[in-house]
């Protein structure tokens, strides 16, 4: 079965959404997107290509005038009048989230190092507005139910047919990759293709899983894994850090009493406490799963 990008598509949104727009964000879900639920009658179109090594895959981001409108003037902080309509400001403004969106998406996959998938790279080729009655329903196209504090506002996504095995939880349906899903011409990296050093070494002991007794187990004991510990992030415009030099004080949006994420290899296994151990910096757990669900996550279950 191919990796679920789902769960990652639908955080990076939301957490992208926030920190951009200081409003919390919350995904109750996904649908195919339907005429009757768009109320407004123009969209923002975004159209992204993934690079996924010899592979592309290209997305299109529909954002309604009513979801415009409002990123837009949330973006400039809430100064000026909110407008009633798209333009040329507004679709610059959702260029710039959905641009960032796609680049912290890109951020995640790679974090993650699937093999299946490899390295992966998004790429702006254009935005402009359209009349919501070229929409393309029933193609792939999938309504974001998404809520913005207390008030819904709407993201469509049309995916092609190279990403489907990989979305299975957004579009409800389990695809096999097969030789029709990705031509022959542009395949996706295999496990054996994969550059990582750790992926070869989990493709190695793939069969083993298959058999979690205590002996198969043991085999795996000794493989070498980077622990690393997520102080915050926040995501920056490139001519911010451009301005930066020594003595700047960055404010990340992590609140001072919130746990902090412990990765291994890039991977959220569990959240934790700052302590001091013997003049060294340590981290308490507070928060981990069970010993299978840490080997699923990591990619070993």
């Amino acid at each position: 079965m191919a990796s679920d990008l789902s769960n990652i598509i639908k955080e990076e949104l939301s957490n992208t959404l926030e920190q951009l727009l200081s409003k919390t964000f919350t995904i109750n879900g996904t649908n195919e997107a339907s005429a009757s639920n768009i109320s407004s009658t123009q969209s923002i179109e975004v159209a992204i290509k993934f690079s996924f090594k010899d592979t592309i895959s290209n997305w299109k981001f529909y954002i309604p005038t009513s979801s415009a409108t409002k990123f837009e003037y949330l973006m400039l902080g809430g100064m000026g009048d909110l407008k009633e309509h798209i333009d040329d400001e507004i679709a610059d403004a959702i260029n710039e989230i959905i641009s960032n969106v796609c680049g912290s998406i890109s951020t995640s996959v790679n974090a993650q190092g699937f093999d299946d998938i490899g390295s992966i790279k998004s790429e702006v080729l254009k935005s402009s507005i359209i009349e919501n009655s070229t929409l393309p329903f029933g193609e792939n196209t999938f309504d974001f139910d998404i809520s913005m504090d207390d008030e819904k506002v709407s993201i469509l996504i049309n995916f092609d047919d190279i990403i489907l095995p990989f979305i299975s939880e957004i579009t409800g349906k389990e695809v096999e990759k097969t030789a029709e899903t990705v031509s022959p011409e542009a395949p996706i990296p295999t496990a054996s293709e994969a550059p990582s050093a750790l992926s070869s070494e989990v493709s190695s002991v793939s069969a083993l899983l298959n058999d979690t007794s205590a002996k198969n187990l043991k085999l795996l004991f000794d493989i070498k894994l980077r622990l690393s510990v997520r102080l915050g992030r926040k995501i920056f415009l490139l001519k911010d850090i451009l301005r930066w030099d020594i003595g700047e004080i960055i404010e990340l949006e992590q609140m001072v009493n919130e746990p902090l994420e412990i990765l291994v290899n890039g991977i959220k296994i569990g959240e934790g406490e700052a302590v001091i151990v013997e003049g060294k910096f340590g981290l308490k757990i507070k928060n981990i799963g069970n010993e299978m669900t840490r080997l699923s996550q990591i990619g070993l279950g």
